[in-house]
């Protein structure tokens, strides 16, 4: 098969990843319900979850989501973009992918037009959690807000092009990618801080959230959301979704062309 990668020109790559965002994304508009079918695990654990927390915080409901909301967001992003690969599997079984690899695109941009296609869903969910939890005594701090989506944007697109990896590694065996999914998905949120802070865990899971790098996101969200930008957990937050977008394009890239 004859494939034709563009990626030397800039201009071709920018028009290509525009062209591939624009084909991803028109399904998010004609069922936008999808959108909103996703907000079901995060909204269960804001609600049933969260007032477990504040009982143990002695009824401090205010205080309680400032600290937990903030890690709802860092769910969102994790879970909606760690799934993204299933998308690919399906266009690889159904032979739409192969027919997308003969259309004169950049393999670059075949990747990173889908990746960035996660923004979306990411900010809309992400603004409708904190909206949600504004009423019961969550203090939003719009700019921080905005901030804070920006750096889960940024994670979301490294860790979509990941996801899109594994589903290229695991094309013939989807039943892999549900394993190495729900292997590492769980043991990353629970390590990261999101639900339960880990100050009082034992020291191992103490060293094994010092190697996360949710854990660092987490604490660059509740810096960001609280409208305090000067945190230095806001440092070692951005530093966290860079890296990770930066590795997660760049294996996704290589393994874009290395499939075609």
């Amino acid at each position: 098969m004859t494939t034709i990668d563009t990626t030397a020109r800039p201009t071709g790559f920018f028009r290509d990843t525009a062209s591939v965002f624009v084909r991803e994304s028109r399904p998010l508009v004609r069922d936008p319900f999808s959108v909103m079918f996703s907000l079901v695990q995060p909204l269960v654990f804001l609600g049933l979850f969260g007032p477990l927390l504040v009982g143990a915080a002695g009824g401090d409901v205010a205080g309680t989501l400032q600290w937990f909301v903030p890690g709802i967001l860092v769910m969102v992003a994790l879970f909606g973009t760690a799934s993204t690969g299933a998308n690919l599997l399906f266009e690889m079984q159904t032979g739409s992918h192969e027919r997308t690899l003969v259309a004169p695109l950049s393999r670059s941009a075949l990747l990173v037009g889908r990746a960035l296609k996660e923004v979306v869903p990411l900010v809309v969910q992400g603004t409708i959690v904190v909206l949600v939890a504004v009423p019961f005594g969550f203090s939003l701090d719009v700019p921080g807000l905005i901030a804070g989506l920006v750096v889960l944007a940024v994670f979301g697109i490294g860790f979509g092009a990941l996801s899109y990896t594994l589903a290229l590694a695991c094309r013939n065996r989807d039943w892999m990618f549900w394993m190495v999914h729900q292997t590492l998905l769980f043991p990353l949120m629970i390590l990261s801080g999101m639900l339960l802070p880990l100050d009082d865990g034992p020291a191992w899971m103490q060293v094994a959230a010092a190697i996360n790098p949710l854990s660092y996101l987490v604490g660059a969200e509740r810096a960001l959301l609280a409208g305090d930008f000067g945190a230095p957990a806001v440092v070692g937050g951005i530093i966290a979704a860079v890296v990770t977008c930066a590795i997660g394009v760049l294996i996704g890239v290589r393994a874009m062309r290395r499939a075609s």
